[in-house]
């Protein structure tokens, strides 16, 4: 069960982590059944099954009556207003152990147009959630071009610094094979000092803190804006305290090259365990560390450094071993910042901009279907759309939607 994608085949995941010795106790499903995770109901993790198949033993199999149309009712307890009349109901002290069970899930009360309506509602829904997926693929590819054209700035002004003339030597590294002659070549353990402090199991529950997982992180700027939550509402990966001058890098799925500096003051910024939280040593401008450290040359050698196939992941200790170069004089660490700057300020506005409208996008996205579901929007007399003749696939559908609440959470716990 995946809280943005559904009913997904093992096959098409990780399936390693999925393996079982027995499936004795596992839940049939049948295609049209509308399947609920009952830890995640709060969160409106309700899928449709697409084909008949074995799920854990964990969800609730609910099957239609009276023609009902089942996927009009997996985007009504998705909406807002249900989610929350799910949350009152469920049941549990520890949070992950949050349960909704049947009797409770049958209490609530919803709206039920005619089947042919429902039919109608989701037909327009998914009319318009193609429209939606389409733009904003368009804009984050957008977002990608203006990226790779910042990075070979960034790129070159780190490796190679801003003297041409500069005598290079060589640092007996293939992934960056000379420096100019007067930096430092270190492991990347030398040039940090201490770790982060950890966010204790002990706060208070009404704690409040902006919450950046892996899904908000892209490289040198955020995909999303982090949520805000209470610590008894957070996930358990939620513990690590972040502070301006950070850079924070993926250590989980590294090939989606997560890397992001903490520029400003952020109050109550809490990363996920799935982060390394970097911070240098007074001999480096922290600023500069970040665009070191999310230079293509870098995390291509981290991607490489990795272990796994599906979750390639690295250990902080291993990230320590990698070495980066850093010229001794500040006063030349902060006029590459200046160039770095100057240089890239328009591609920041831009892709800044872009990112902007996607999460505009989304959020009008949620609230429309919202709309139509609880019928403050009526759709009956709407014309819908043909589907256009190039589809979407799935695993472009994945980057539009980014990572997976649910399965990003399995992953950081193997890590």
């Amino acid at each position: 069960m995946s809280q943005v994608h559904g009913l997904v085949e093992s096959s098409k995941i990780d399936t390693w982590r999925l393996r079982s010795e027995s499936y004795a106790g596992g839940k049939l499903c049948e295609a049209g059944d509308l399947v609920l995770n009952r830890l995640k109901a709060h969160l409106g993790v309700f899928a449709h099954a697409s084909m008949p198949g074995v799920i854990s033993p964990d969800y609730t199999v609910f099957r239609r009556v009276d023609g009902a149309e089942v996927r009009y009712f997996e985007h009504l307890y998705k909406s807002p207003i249900y989610k929350t009349e799910l949350r009152k109901r469920t049941k549990g002290i520890v949070e992950g152990f949050w349960r909704l069970y049947s009797d409770d899930f049958y209490d609530l009360r919803v709206v039920v147009p005619p089947t042919e309506e429902q039919t109608k509602i989701v037909a327009f829904i998914d009319s318009y959630d193609r429209r939606v997926r389409r733009l904003i693929r368009n804009k984050r590819r957008l977002i990608g071009l203006l990226n790779e054209q910042k990075q070979a700035i960034i790129n070159r002004a780190v490796t190679h610094g801003l003297d041409s003339n500069a005598p290079m030597k060589p640092t007996g590294i293939d992934w960056m094979p000379e420096v100019p002659a007067h930096w430092e070549v270190k492991p990347l353990k030398h040039w940090l000092r201490e770790r982060a402090k950890a966010l204790g199991d002990k706060t208070s529950p009404e704690y409040e803190f902006d919450y950046l997982d892996i899904s908000c992180v892209g490289t040198g700027f955020l995909t999303a804006k982090p949520e805000r939550m209470k610590f008894e509402d957070a996930p358990s990966r939620a513990r690590q305290i972040v502070q301006k001058g950070d850079t924070i890098l993926s250590t989980v799925r590294t090939y989606l090259k997560a890397v992001y500096f903490i520029e400003n003051d952020w109050p109550d910024l809490i990363a996920s365990t799935g982060f390394a939280v970097l911070r240098p040593v007074e001999q480096v401008e922290p600023r500069l560390l970040g665009y070191v450290l999310q230079s293509s040359t870098f995390i291509e050698r981290v991607i490489r450094a990795s272990i796994g196939v599906a979750y390639p992941a690295i250990s902080e200790g291993r990230l320590g071993t990698l070495h980066v170069a850093f010229s001794p004089h500040l006063a030349e660490q902060k006029a590459i910042l200046d160039h770095i700057a100057a240089e890239t300020a328009a591609f920041d506005e831009a892709i800044e901009k872009a990112q902007s409208e996607i999460t505009l996008i989304r959020e009008y996205r949620e609230r429309l279907i919202a709309d139509v579901v609880t019928g403050k929007l009526d759709v009956r007399h709407v014309e819908i759309a043909e589907a256009a003749d190039e589809p979407i696939a799935d695993d472009e559908a994945l980057e539009e939607e980014g990572d997976d609440t649910e399965v990003m959470e399995g992953a950081d716990a193997d890590d």
